[in-house]
């Protein structure tokens, strides 16, 4: 039973001793169990590491087995923060590989035979209208870019439909934030209809276009995706961009469904404030984190100040020390 928590036998026979017998010192326990000294105390050790047992405060040689109740939070607690560790690193790891990845296409020769450069949005638009007529099996789209304007939903409606009359699955992620404009759910609701599926998150690290897992559509500029793109064939970088997507595509909500109430973390946050709270630790002020989350700069200080509110902060250097101290902020970001 014990062994999910990483403890062996040994230390599960001495702590279910210990639950029949609490009053039990070192040397019953050792000649009830039959165990050497050194493995009594090694599994001894170990149990109170994960504080299933303690020592006794009135006789050092006394031991007593914690409520398993009270143990197993404790360490559900700590496999929490585990998980919410390895869940950030995973983040920031699909955002490093994202920049590094422009960075690296970015420094490579304009003849390499696996980049090629497009200038300006009219260039973009005719490329990719060239690429999908050959598209066979699947096209993967990030929109990072909030709710869309009629002109992009005018030009996409006749591309996607005839991708979807051809039986291409179409995977698309936007923003959150689009729930909230009508014009932009009515497409994806149309879009969904037709066959397409379409999903949301919080944030997104770039405008992505992937066809075919063959060809990538990415933004020169991260911050202009409209200034230029490179076209990926092939290569590193290629696999690189479909694990992200896929990794976003994951964790993205259905549009059908919307994030509940009940989908918040440990500390009660919902996705949308550990995030704002995440970009606010990075020094982001409102204005970059509205943009990164598609929503006004004044939805932003809103969102910050409900964080604040629930931190009891004057400030937001108050906040941000309360939220480290709480847990709720890595102290290192």
């Amino acid at each position: 039973m014990l062994a999910a928590v990483g403890l062996d036998e040994t230390c599960e026979t001495v702590y279910r001793a210990l639950l029949a017998q609490p009053q039990a010192d070192l040397g019953e326990l050792r000649e009830m169990l039959a165990l050497p000294d050194a493995e009594l105390r090694k599994a001894l050790d170990r149990l109170s590491e994960v504080s299933l047992v303690r020592e006794s405060f009135a006789s050092p040689h006394r031991f007593h087995a914690v409520s398993p109740e009270i143990g197993f939070q404790v360490l559900i607690a700590r496999q929490q923060e585990r998980l919410a560790a390895e869940q950030q690193r995973v983040t920031e790891l699909r955002t490093a590989s994202a920049h590094l990845m422009a960075e690296f296409t970015l420094a490579r020769p304009r003849q390499d035979r696996h980049v090629q450069w497009l200038d300006g949005i009219d260039e973009i638009r005719e490329r990719i209208g060239l690429l999908v007529r050959d598209v066979r099996t699947e096209v993967m789209t990030l929109a990072p870019d909030g709710a869309q304007t009629a002109e992009n939903m005018a030009t996409a409606r006749p591309q996607d439909r005839a991708l979807l009359e051809r039986g291409v699955r179409m995977c698309t992620v936007y923003l959150d934030s689009v729930r909230n404009n009508a014009a932009t759910v009515q497409y994806a609701e149309w879009l969904t209809e037709a066959g397409g599926q379409v999903r949301t998150a919080v944030t997104l690290p770039l405008r992505l276009m992937i066809l075919d897992r063959r060809i990538a559509v990415v933004p020169t500029d991260p911050e202009n995706s409209e200034a230029g793109a490179l076209i990926l064939n092939g290569g590193g970088p290629l696999t690189a961009l479909c694990a992200l997507f896929e990794g976003i595509w994951t964790d993205a909500v259905p549009l059908g469904a919307a994030p509940s109430p009940r989908d918040r973390d440990e500390q009660g946050l919902s996705a949308q404030q550990a995030e704002v709270l995440r970009l606010l630790g990075q020094g982001l002020t409102d204005e970059a984190v509205a943009k990164r989350l598609g929503v006004s700069p004044r939805t932003a200080r809103r969102i910050a100040a409900d964080l604040m509110e629930l931190l009891g902060a004057r400030s937001r250097f108050q906040a941000g020390c309360r939220a480290v101290a709480k847990g709720w902020l890595s102290g290192d970001k």
